[in-house]
C-alpha cells in the first residue's frame, strides 16, 4: 500500500494515531479529527490570538481503514482557503468510514478476507502569485480492488475576491482552451504515449490513443516568475489516455497568444507569454 512521505518538523501533526477499530464511528468524539492547530487558551486574551499558519498533515491508520490528508503552508495561511480544506478532511474521511464499514460487512458475509480501505489526497503549491494561489493534488484510494486508484485534483484561490475558483474558469470556456492548446497537446501527449508503449498509435481503433478535451483534464497553473502564470499543466489520469499500467500523463505547455486569447478579460493580466 502506497502512503504519502510527509515531513512531519515543516508541518503541524494534526492526527497520526492508529485508531481502534471498535472507536472508527463516523461522529465519535474519541475519533474525531482535530482541525484547528490553535493551543487551548489559559485566558481571554490568549483567545483572541489568531493561530499560526502552519502546514497540516494528518495520517490515520486501523484494521479498518487508512486516512491521510495535508496541505502546505500558504494554504493554511488563508482563513477561507483552510476552512474549505478542512471541512473536505472531515467529509472525506466520514465517506472513507462508511464505504470501508460497507466493504468489511460485506467481505464478512462472503467469507473472504477484509484488506483495510484507503485513501489519500497531497496539496502541493503549483504556483504562489501576487493575486493567486495554485494547487494541486494527488488522489489515491483502495477499497478492495485488484490495486489501488491514483488521480489529481487542482484549484485556485483569488486573493482579491476571495474566491475559490477551478483553474478553468480563468478561461472564457473550456472549448476555447482546447482550441488554443490542442495541436501541441495532442502532439506532445502523442510523442508521450509512442515512447511509454514502443508502437505507433492508431486513435481510430483504439479509444486510448484518442486525444481528450481539455474538460476531461485537470488543468494546473503555473509560473516560472512568482507574478503572472506562464505555464499550463495538463494531466490525464490513468484510463484517460492509456490502460492502467502507463499511469498518468503530464504535459505541460507554455502560455501564448493563443492562450491568453482564450482567458477571461478579468484575468488576463495574471498571465504572462512566454
Amino acid at each position: 500500500m502506497r502512503r504519502f512521505s510527509l515531513v512531519v518538523t515543516a508541518m503541524t501533526l494534526l492526527a497520526a494515531c492508529s485508531v481502534s477499530d471498535d472507536t472508527a464511528e463516523v461522529g465519535d468524539e474519541a475519533d474525531s479529527v482535530a482541525l484547528s492547530d490553535a493551543n487551548e487558551a489559559d485566558g481571554g486574551e490568549a483567545e483572541a490570538e489568531q493561530p499560526e499558519a502552519v502546514a497540516v498533515a494528518i495520517e490515520e491508520s486501523s484494521d479498518l481503514y487508512s486516512f491521510d490528508y495535508s496541505y502546505p503552508e500558504p494554504a493554511a495561511a488563508i482563513p477561507e482557503l483552510r476552512e474549505h480544506l478542512d471541512g473536505e478532511i472531515k467529509a472525506a474521511r466520514e465517506r472513507l468510514i462508511r464505504s470501508a464499514r460497507m466493504g468489511r460487512a460485506e467481505a464478512r458475509e462472503n467469507g473472504f478476507p477484509y484488506n483495510a480501505f484507503a485513501e489519500g489526497t497531497e496539496w502541493k503549491v503549483v504556483a504562489d502569485t501576487p493575486r493567486f494561489l495554485s494547487l494541486s493534488a494527488s488522489l489515491y484510494s483502495y477499497t478492495g480492488g485488484a490495486h489501488p486508484n491514483y488521480g489529481s485534483n487542482s484549484l485556485i484561490w483569488d486573493r482579491e475576491t476571495d474566491r475559490l475558483l477551478q483553474p478553468l474558469d480563468l478561461f472564457t470556456s473550456p472549448s476555447a482552451l482546447t482550441d488554443a492548446i490542442e495541436g501541441r497537446y495532442c502532439e506532445a501527449l502523442d510523442t508521450e504515449r509512442v515512447k511509454r508503449r514502443g508502437e505507433q498509435l492508431d486513435a481510430v481503433d483504439n479509444p486510448f490513443d484518442a486525444c481528450p478535451a481539455v474538460r476531461k483534464l485537470t488543468v494546473l497553473l503555473g509560473s516560472s516568475s512568482g507574478k503572472r502564470f506562464d505555464r499550463i499543466g495538463l494531466i490525464a489520469d490513468p484510463y484517460l489516455v492509456g490502460p492502467y499500467a502507463e499511469g498518468a500523463y503530464e504535459i505541460t505547455l507554455p502560455v501564448t497568444p493563443a492562450v491568453l486569447a482564450a482567458v477571461r478579460p478579468a484575468y488576463r493580466d495574471a498571465f504572462a507569454v512566454r
